[in-house]
């Protein structure tokens, strides 16, 4: 460092030190810091309501910090200047050999100080929350860091406004208001008054709309640039002001102009380089943990897979919601990310339908987009707002709308406290793109999306052996093949084997690679034959295809296509949906109602197609790409079958059972008994859902009937109780390896019975254990599921006998043996009919044929997920979970959806959508520990001034005692005398 550089920045360190030397040196100092840390405090305590929240993060105290710095950063101000004005002193400053930028960035220097000092003292409430949950520390980081930055801008902001002015309390006044403006710029106090446009202009200017996007952890370099051009524009302006004071009036005045002019060039720039910056959306650096607002690989994935442009148009009204307004710059922001990162496949357009006829016209005739009516009121008056918030998807002749429905979703805090937020903005347009995508490709060539080779192989034999109607299709399936090899360019073969030919060799092979044993076409049938088709991958995925109801040259190609698809990238599939059919006569006849799962089918629909499936025909459709039951009840022998004989054929089966059943309305709670049907199958499979039920003292409250006497009368009253039979399963209990649950961060499991996997059975599958409850759980065989009263007044349940962590859901993959080997086919079984009755065919007459087989095993890409919960998913309990935070309870729906893509090979969306979960669920806590952590953060923040106290007065004694040494050597007058 060249000498005057090392002086110059001496001397600015120089003056700080004095500057903080001053403001310790009375208790007004400390009273300041003092105050902001209790403002601090009992802003994320008790005005957010931390505890309340129940999510594992500091936002609230960052959300407040662009407020609370204004008032911080005006008292720390508001004397540097003006008591030189007031004192007589600066004219004495101006006139030192010491330049004015040296002042000013020395005093800049010490209050920059004194915030970062106040800031210090703020870090017990991240470390608490690190201890209390889970805390991601880049947001956390990174709002540090921002709030530095804004601290600086309001700080430079009031050095010039006490420049300008020899009374403290003026500048403290005048700086509140400046900075105050600068925040509002971007509020909707500002922004309702103005369309679109011109709140988004608003909303680049507001201090504290800029530190929004932060508060959620993404640092976009123009908000942090921004901070930065405030504070040179007033250190620029400070430093002007002081040098004018420098200026005699009969100087020259061409030096003053080149002052001016200088001074006016360098203001310009700082103020048009963010004009620069504006337009280069990319500056972000996501600091989440998973990066969860950055352009995922799997979305680059599906833009690389578009051959030609894509449309993507934002319908937004200029007029709209004052809580929608922020979001559009938003939704507008991620979707020049998806442009840039498509290389010029994508084509952003952001339209308002409102200001042009022909393209309102156009979105309301062919693509059904109307203006939703939203209800705004201020002080004065209330209105209807028809606004549009739409996003538009098109590619080639096929489009998909998003909808505000679609895209947003609504919290309620309290009766008029709403969170409207974005729920997750890239899965949802992501999903879109690929449904349009593969929707496109459908309309073309299958084989355009399989990228490796598949084979069919039929496994039939000789036309002599096969019943009549087989030998016919046989035809018809050569001549489909045949077609299907000339479309597939070389991406498809096919090749017809004989089982029994070369000593049956291939029979003894088919029967230990896929379980196929010779099929009868009817009960009273000698004649055996093989007729299994086969499609093969290079991965070793093996898919067996269902022979069709009706043998046809349509329903084979049906049937094939269903197949082929499964080596296909994307294509929409098919989910089988078995669940109690409602009965309409069951309130009046005093029957609980069935379960219900409407949401969970709509979740699904998102991806796939749900399609309610009858397994009562001992058959599942050849269409069916995985089987989901939910709550089955009572199964008889041919729905067993065919859910035995889909999962030996290589399916995905996704079952939520349980023994018990519980039963709830507004007057009482028990649980019953309850035959799934399954229970023997599932043991045979290895999996035994044993009948009890898990208590876990780590549980979800719950709204329930509470029965309280009144003299000779009982009152049924509902009240909100921690429920154990509701175990909250957090990070710890969800296999973090696993697609399915490691986005999630909670999971309730109403009612859930202990899974218990057999060691023998299990040995060479691939077992992961989904959800475990907390090791602290118990278990209870009690019908009894209501709470009780304790002896202190309260409602609750006696602990048991802690028996560890229960498994509640888990998937198995690999090769399974078929509960109906060596068994007679229950296709052919008849009912028994008492003697003489002639509806019981006898052996010499004619049946009608049935084709049909046992397959011993599955291959083992073979899946079986099992949860142990009949309400998992469950539309009444979903709702009365989301009535406990206000908004809609979707992380059981989510996980079956997780579980539907991960079956389906849609890793890609599960991805996207597993990064959306980023709010982290504190965990239960004991009476009174709340207040304790609360009164820990008060005891730390004291703790921390009285460190800055003895800082301070350790740094004068030392000061002094410098001071006494060098006094020391200094000669005395007698020896100079001498």
């Amino acid at each position: 460092m060249r000498p005057d550089k090392a002086s110059s920045y001496k001397t600015t360190l120089n003056i700080a030190n004095k500057e903080l030397k001053l403001f310790f040196a009375s208790p007004i100092g400390y009273l300041f810091i003092a105050v902001f840390i209790a403002a601090t405090l009992f802003v994320f305590f008790w005005v957010e309501s931390f505890f309340a929240r129940n999510i594992s993060d500091v936002r609230p105290m960052f959300e407040w910090m662009p407020i609370l710095l204004i008032f911080l950063s005006a008292a720390l101000t508001m004397r540097m200047w003006s008591e030189e004005r007031r004192s007589g002193t600066l004219e004495h400053v101006v006139t030192l050999p010491v330049s004015t930028w040296q002042f000013v960035l020395g005093k800049f220097t010490a209050c920059k100080t004194l915030l970062a000092i106040a800031l210090l003292l703020t870090l017990p409430i991240p470390i608490t929350v690190s201890f209390i949950g889970n805390l991601d520390w880049g947001p956390v980081i990174s709002g540090y860091v921002a709030t530095m930055l804004l601290g600086c801008a309001y700080i430079a902001i009031g050095l010039f406004v006490s420049a300008r002015s020899d009374n403290q309390i003026v500048s403290l006044i005048i700086s509140v208001l400046l900075c105050g403006i600068f925040y509002l710029l971007g509020s909707g106090v500002f922004t309702n008054l103005l369309g679109s446009t011109g709140a988004s202009l608003l909303h680049m200017l507001g201090t504290g709309s800029r530190f929004e996007s932060i508060t959620r952890g993404v640092l976009d370099i123009r908000d942090f640039y921004y901070y930065i051009s405030i504070t040179l524009f007033f250190l620029l302006l400070n430093r002007y002001s002081l040098e004018k004071n420098r200026w005699a009036d009969d100087a020259e005045r061409s030096a003053h102009n080149r002052w001016r002019l200088a001074t006016g060039l360098a203001l310009a720039n700082i103020i048009a380089f963010n004009f620069v910056l504006a337009p280069l959306t990319m500056l972000r650096i996501d600091t989440t943990q998973g990066q969860i607002y950055s352009i995922s690989d799997a979305t680059r994935g599906y833009l690389q897979q578009l051959q030609e442009p894509l449309v993507i148009r934002g319908y937004f009204s200029e007029k709209t919601h004052p809580l929608l307004a922020p979001l559009v710059p938003e939704v507008k922001n991620l979707l020049q990310e998806y442009a840039a990162e498509s290389h010029g496949n994508v084509r952003v357009e952001i339209v308002d339908p409102a200001s042009d006829p022909k393209i309102e016209e156009e979105a309301g005739s062919k693509y059904g987009i109307k203006p939703v009516p939203f209800r705004v009121a201020d002080r004065y008056e209330s209105a209807v707002v028809n606004s549009y918030f739409n996003i538009l998807i098109e590619y080639g002749d096929e489009y998909k709308v998003l909808s505000f429905n679609d895209m947003i979703e609504v919290k309620a805090r309290s009766e008029s406290d709403i969170d409207v937020r974005l729920r997750n903005p890239e899965y949802d347009i992501t999903n879109a793109i690929k449904k349009v995508l593969y929707a496109y490709q459908a309309g073309g060539n299958l084989f355009d999306s399989i990228n490796t080779p598949v084979k069919l192989s039929a496994y039939i034999s000789p036309d002599s052996q096969l019943p009549h109607a087989l030998a016919d299709f046989n035809t018809v399936i050569r001549e489909e093949l045949a077609k299907r090899v000339a479309e597939s360019r070389g991406k498809f073969t096919f090749e017809f084997i004989d089982p029994t030919a070369n000593g049956g060799q291939v029979a003894h092979d088919i029967e230990q690679n896929y379980g196929f044993l010779p099929m009868a076409s009817s009960l009273f049938d000698d004649n055996t034959f093989y007729y299994y088709l086969v499609l093969k991958g290079e991965d070793d995925l093996a898919i067996q295809l269902s022979l069709p109801e009706d043998f046809t040259a349509d329903a084979f190609d049906r049937a094939l296509d269903a197949g082929l698809k499964r080596f296909a990238s994307g294509f929409t599939k098919t989910i089988g949906f078995v669940a109690p059919q409602a009965n309409p006569y069951a309130a009046q006849m005093g029957q609980p109602a069935p379960a219900t799962f409407t949401s969970l089918q709509q979740f699904l629909n998102e991806n796939a197609t749900t399609k309610t499936t009858d397994l009562s025909t001992g058959k599942v459709p050849e269409d069916i790409d995985l089987l989901m039951v939910m709550a089955p009840e009572n199964l008889d022998e041919k729905s067993v079958f065919a859910l035995d004989q889909y999962l030996m054929k290589g399916g995905t089966v996704v079952m939520a059972t349980s023994p018990f059943k519980a039963n709830f309305n507004q007057s009482s709670i028990n649980a019953a008994d309850y035959n799934s049907g399954l229970a023997d199958w599932l043991s045979f499979q290895g999996v035994d859902i044993q009948k009890s039920l898990v208590l876990d003292p780590q549980s979800s409250a719950f709204p329930v009937p509470v029965p309280r006497q009144v003299g000779m009368f009982t009152v049924q009253e509902m009240m909100l109780v921690d429920y154990p039979f509701f175990a909250e399963v957090r990070e710890q209990g969800l296999n973090q390896d696993s697609p399915v649950t490691s986005g999630l961060v909670q999971l309730t499991v109403p009612w859930a019975s202990p899974i218990a996997l057999s060691d023998s059975k299990n040995t060479k599958r691939e077992v992961l254990k989904l959800v475990e409850t907390s090791p602290g759980s118990w278990l209870s065989s009690s019908m009894d599921i209501s709470p009780k009263a304790n002896p202190d007044g309260t409602q609750g349940f006696a602990s048991g006998t802690a028996a560890g962590a229960q498994l509640v859901a888990a998937a198995i993959t690999g090769r399974f043996d078929s509960y109906y080997a060596d068994k007679e086919s229950p296709l052919f079984k008849e009912p028994v009919s008492p003697e003489g009755d002639e509806s019981v065919p006898s052996k010499d007459q004619k049946q009608t044929e049935v084709i049909g087989s046992v397959i011993e095993h599955s291959p083992e890409s073979a899946r079986l997920v099992v949860i142990s919960s009949n309400s998992f998913a469950e539309e009444t309990v979903l709702r009365m979970l989301g009535s406990m935070t206000g908004t809609s309870y979707v992380n059981p729906l989510q996980m079956m959806v997780n579980i539907a893509d991960w079956s389906l090979d849609d890793e890609g969306l599960l991805s996207i959508r597993s990064r959306g979960h980023f709010n982290r669920t504190l965990p239960p806590m004991e009476d009174g520990a709340r207040e304790t952590w609360e009164m820990v953060n008060y005891v730390l923040a004291i703790f921390g001034l009285i460190l800055v106290y003895l800082a301070v007065l350790w740094r004068k004694q030392l000061r002094s005692a410098r001071y006494q040494k060098l006094l020391a050597t200094i000669p005395s007058s007698s020896t100079q005398e001498q």
